[in-house]
């Protein structure tokens, strides 16, 4: 089984892959407390907002499109994650109290307790992070 192995990409015969180090630390957005502080947060720097349904193909892909636009500079942005699909009332607020309709796979950014940039599907991966580190 050796030759099949390095043949075919068995264990034995994977060459280890250098892993690509992340940039990009995900904070759970869980409560709608976490909004208030989300506010908080943007008095001093951007505050960003994934929301993502886990059910949605195109969601996935946008959120590994996403985390791929993180470099060394970006490691300090704060990015929340929300589960659409286990968080609808946050979701709901945010649009309510952020004044942005809701869409999925949505990237919002929030500054001085303003949303300040909101991108959907494909535009998410298309935005450049350095202008608001």
């Amino acid at each position: 089984m050796g030759i099949l192995n390095n043949i075919f990409g068995g264990k034995d015969g994977e060459k280890s892959k250098e892993e690509k180090k992340t940039y990009l630390h995900w904070i759970p957005l869980t409560s709608l407390a976490q909004l208030e502080e989300i506010k908080e947060q943007s008095k001093t720097e951007s505050v960003f907002m994934f929301k993502h349904s886990t059910r949605c193909g195109i969601s996935k892909m946008v959120i590994k499109e996403f985390e791929n636009l993180f470099l060394e500079e970006h490691q300090n942005l704060k990015v929340y994650y929300l589960d659409l699909l286990n968080h609808r009332d946050i979701s709901a607020e945010i649009g309510a109290m952020f004044q942005v309709m809701h869409q999925s796979p949505q990237l919002i950014v929030v500054k001085n307790e303003v949303s300040v940039h909101h991108a959907s599907h494909s535009e998410i991966t298309e935005l450049n992070l350095s202008r608001f580190v």
